[in-house]
């Protein structure tokens, strides 16, 4: 069975940096895509991120230049590092296994507020 676990989340000001982790288990995560989406509330999910397998990145515009994914396959987790974080970064941040975020975990908040 597949599992997704996320952590790191928080409550930080605005300008403020955080790393957000999701550990894999239950499928060959060194061959499969990964990806972050969020969720702000009232909202449907935002794909935000993706790295591929052989390290192929995309960003979102609303975050690129900001956040920064990363992987490492020996650990079976992907990293998500938030810089310079705004009040509209406000959401539940998800890992996933596709775009949608159909397959992901349960999430970690990330609130930003002066």
């Amino acid at each position: 069975e597949e599992h997704l676990v996320e952590s790191g989340g928080g409550l930080l000001q605005p300008g403020r940096s955080l790393t957000l982790t999701c550990l894999a288990s239950g499928f060959d995560f060194s061959r499969a895509p990964m990806y972050w989406v969020r969720q702000a509330p009232g909202e449907g999910l935002e794909w935000i991120s993706r790295i591929g397998n052989i390290i192929k990145i995309t960003y979102a515009e609303s975050v690129k230049g900001r956040f920064t994914i990363s992987r490492d396959n020996a650990k079976n987790t992907v990293y998500l590092q938030l810089s310079n974080l705004k009040t509209e970064d406000t959401a539940m941040y998800y890992c996933a296994r596709d775009r949608e975020g159909r397959v992901r975990g349960q999430g970690t908040q990330v609130t930003v507020s002066s």
